[in-house]
């Protein structure tokens, strides 16, 4: 029988630090919760509103797989591998840490604040050469997940160190889909961007997030117009 986790939108841990306001799913920084240390290999899951002309000053990070979906607005990304660039809503950003990496991430837009996830998934391979990468992903495509991460770099999405397997999906009204796992030993985080979906008979609301393992597959309905992002990792790495 699958097992399940919801974690509502108002139980997340949060910080004001003026420029920078942030939801945390998981413990992070300031925020310690025992019982909500990480997802099987998804260790962070921070919804961050930064605002105009402000961001995170160079900061180091070493065997972690790093990911960023912008939601609204653009970051400036600069790192100690030599990159230089900008992220906007409708992209994926990936940084395989490995043995080590410095990295800043500023809003350029002095007038309107950037929305993004900023996401840690634990890796299957240490120390490696750090990498970045980013790509534009699927914006348009409804009713249909679009995958936006995996462990190959061949396949759909950028790729990282681990078995780990991301969809975005922007479902109708009454849309149902089953989604199956990719691996044996997975589970799935699904958080919930705009709109309610019903999973595995649950309601996951706005900025909610359902955790669902020891199963092969779940069915997915759209209470309401919904956007939201499904995140596939091994739950013992």
């Amino acid at each position: 029988m699958a097992q399940t986790v919801l974690h509502t939108a108002n139980t997340r841990g949060a910080a004001d630090h003026g420029w920078l306001k942030s939801f945390h799913s998981f413990s992070f920084a300031g925020y310690y919760n025992p019982e909500r240390i990480n997802f099987g290999a998804l260790r962070v899951l921070n919804d961050d509103f930064v605002t105009g002309g402000m961001g995170f000053g160079e900061h180091p990070h070493d065997n972690m797989e790093i990911i960023s979906i912008p939601l609204e607005g653009a970051l400036q990304h600069k790192d100690s591998l030599g990159t230089t660039a900008t992220i906007k809503s409708g992209e994926i950003q990936v940084m395989s840490a490995g043995t080590g990496v410095y990295h800043s991430e500023y809003n350029p837009d002095a007038a309107n604040p950037a929305k993004f996830l900023q996401i840690w998934v634990f890796p299957n391979k240490r120390n490696v050469d750090p990498r970045y990468d980013q790509i534009t992903i699927d914006a348009t495509t409804r009713n249909e997940f679009v995958q936006i991460l995996s462990p190959n770099a061949d396949d759909a999405g950028v790729w990282i160190y681990q078995d780990a397997w991301f969809n975005m999906a922007r479902f109708d009204a009454a849309t149902a889909k089953t989604y199956s796992l990719h691996k044996e030993g997975n589970g799935a985080y699904i958080f919930v961007l705009k709109g309610s979906i019903k999973v595995d008979g649950q309601d996951v609301d706005t900025r909610d997030g359902f955790g669902i393992w020891d199963t092969d597959k779940f069915e997915i309905i759209a209470n309401t117009d919904a956007e939201f992002l499904i995140m596939e990792v091994p739950m013992k790495f």
